[in-house]
């Protein structure tokens, strides 16, 4: 399977859409290294530096490049950058899964944000790039993160113990997966 190595522009409902990162996405990245949480579950360079900004948005490019991810930032109808939505197919050739996660900054939270930019991108995965199956994972704390993935049409298959490091510790992850043809319940 040959997926493309540039990035699309995509609808997304209720007036957001998704593009790729951009050098002056300094604002969102700023909030982002500033939260309690983001910096720990992503490459969201803490402190935030310029440099640092700049080598962020870089790797991004990147991914897409090498052919191992396609990083979406999630934009609200009003034009503003307030989320990440990541699409990685790295393990694909090996594992027959692409891996799929989110995160949005704190002052756009409880918008649907996080929702509508994962319908997307799932619906870009399977649909233009023809992906066999998407899965994500989230702490079992992470409430706000459990729904967005069930509203997405995600199905819990289970506990995976110590999965994931987060914070420099290994840490329980709920895996949520998804099939072309599941439907999502809107966002």
């Amino acid at each position: 399977m040959e997926l493309p190595r540039t990035m699309p522009e995509l609808p997304a409902a209720h007036g957001f859409r998704l593009r790729r990162w951009h050098p002056d996405d300094t604002g969102l990245l700023r909030e982002a290294a500033a939260d309690p949480y983001i910096p720990l579950i992503s490459t969201v360079p803490a402190p935030y530096t310029a440099a640092g900004a700049a080598a962020y948005v870089e790797r991004q490019w990147r991914r897409t490049r090498i052919g191992t991810g396609y990083p979406f930032v999630i934009v609200d109808p009003a034009g503003r950058a307030v989320g990440n939505v990541g699409l990685w197919v790295g393990e694909l050739p090996l594992r027959g899964w692409a891996t799929v996660g989110y995160w949005v900054v704190g002052s756009a939270r409880g918008q649907g944000a996080a929702a509508v930019g994962l319908d997307a991108a799932v619906d870009w995965a399977f649909g233009e790039l023809g992906l066999p199956g998407l899965e994500l994972y989230v702490e079992p704390w992470n409430t706000g993160s459990i729904r967005t993935a069930e509203r997405a049409g995600f199905r819990c298959t289970g506990l995976r113990p110590a999965h994931q490091e987060v914070g420099g510790r290994p840490r329980d992850m709920w895996r949520y997966v998804r099939r072309p043809g599941s439907e999502s319940s809107g966002g």
